[in-house]
């Protein structure tokens, strides 16, 4: 279910809060948000939020040269900001299929509610801690890491963990709706990772 009422958004923030190992903080930009819940009860939850300004990885996969084109172009991508299936919950493919199932349900909810549609999805996971295997498994591209900088590194200290970076196109022409005329791309550097 999408997260439109204040009581929803209470939990939707509570749960992240007390069960994400990265906590709870307000998402930046335009939003989306969801709670997964079955007859049994809630089971997950799950937000995307403003994509990362900078990312070479990313970038390049996309085919973005100029950062003229990335600042035109960037609200078109979204951040798999938090994903939490909850402590107690265990259902075999349940994180595969809700990453499946936004990518699919989200374009339509976010146009609806701001306007206009995102092409891509980029998550960020902690090598140490995570395999991305769901994201694996719901066709994501895991096309490197980050440096370990985030976006408040002015000194270049490298302080935080290394993540991979994965995405999901959301269109099939996604590098032309994203601004880069020439698609030819090759994939095959990025889908050995």
């Amino acid at each position: 279910m999408e997260v439109q009422e204040k009581a929803q958004s209470a939990l939707w923030n509570g749960l992240m809060d007390r069960y994400h190992y990265r906590g709870y903080t307000p998402l930046a930009g335009a939003q989306r948000r969801y709670l997964i819940e079955c007859d049994e009860g809630l089971l997950a939850a799950i937000g995307f939020g403003a994509a990362a300004w900078k990312l070479a990885c990313r970038d390049q996969f996309i085919g973005w040269k100029d950062g003229g084109v990335r600042e035109r172009y960037l609200h078109l991508i979204l951040n798999n900001w938090r994903f939490l299936v909850l402590p107690w919950v265990r259902s075999r493919n349940l994180a595969s299929r809700t990453l499946a199932i936004c990518s699919r349900r989200l374009p339509a909810d976010f146009e609806q509610v701001h306007g206009y549609r995102p092409a891509l999805l980029e998550s960020f996971v902690e090598g140490g801690r995570f395999a991305g295997t769901c994201y694996r498994a719901a066709n994501w591209i895991c096309v490197g890491q980050t440096r370990g900088r985030g976006k408040q590194d002015r000194r270049h200290s490298h302080c935080l963990p290394i993540k991979d970076i994965w995405l999901r196109p959301l269109v099939k022409n996604f590098r032309e709706t994203l601004g880069v005329a020439n698609q030819d791309i090759c994939l095959s550097q990025f889908l050995r990772r």
